[in-house]
């Protein structure tokens, strides 16, 4: 199994998203620059990580969807190659238009990081096999803009189709319908705002997000 983290100027989990899909998986893992316009050859999964792309500059995600790479790397998406956001990295997907909506500015207008609570909303994804009949879950935020915001009649096909992943039991930030991530109609591209990259070992408080990682590469 193979799989590639894409770094951005600004990058601040890449390597904790390497470290965990190595220890979680098994996997190789390619640290890919954002200046580079190929993926690695026969890459199973690709891992947009948290942090601050560009300094969040004119807004989360925008200049990163930009970047050389991104042509790679929804060219995989759309053949179906396994593609997960996180954190920045969904903001990047939606800015990208591999996802619908758009993250906003906390509700409170401040920095949130903190163990949440989750409800694997479907247990039927690429992503979420892994846990089986498992229904609540804990990872760590970290975020100032992880408002999900989409119109109403995309929240609603978004709920009708099974594309609501992951549902915070508490929200912390304000999100449309405690929206926490979701997939693209294919099912094969993910954003979620909680960091299973920071949830793998028990010792990091929870090893939940091991199983979403074992969950996308599993079907490789």
């Amino acid at each position: 199994m193979k799989a590639a983290v894409i770094v951005f100027p600004g990058s601040n989990c890449d390597r904790d998203c390497k470290v965990a899909i190595e220890r979680s998986t098994g996997a190789k893992v390619d640290m890919v620059w954002h200046g580079e316009t190929a993926l690695p050859v026969g890459v199973d999964l690709i891992v947009l990580p948290g942090g601050f792309s560009y300094g969040d500059y004119l807004r989360t995600g925008a200049m990163a969807a930009l970047s050389p790479v991104m042509g790679g790397v929804k060219a995989a998406a759309e053949r179906g190659v396994a593609t997960v956001g996180i954190c920045n990295g969904f903001q990047i997907l939606c800015e990208v238009g591999l996802l619908p909506g758009a993250l906003l500015r906390n509700e409170g207008l401040k920095y949130v990081c903190k163990p949440v609570g989750l409800e694997v909303t479907n247990a039927q994804t690429r992503f979420t096999a892994a846990y089986g009949g498992r229904r609540q879950v804990e990872m760590t935020v970290g975020n100032g803009e992880g408002n999900y915001f989409a119109d109403e009649a995309t929240l609603d096909r978004l709920e009708g189709e099974g594309q609501v992943v992951f549902r915070y039991l508490e929200n912390p930030n304000g999100s449309a319908r405690d929206i926490a991530g979701i997939v693209n109609p294919a099912g094969n591209v993910l954003g979620l705002m909680p960091h299973p990259d920071r949830a793998f070992e028990a010792e990091l408080g929870s090893a939940d997000g091991a199983l979403l990682f074992q969950s996308a590469l599993a079907s490789a």
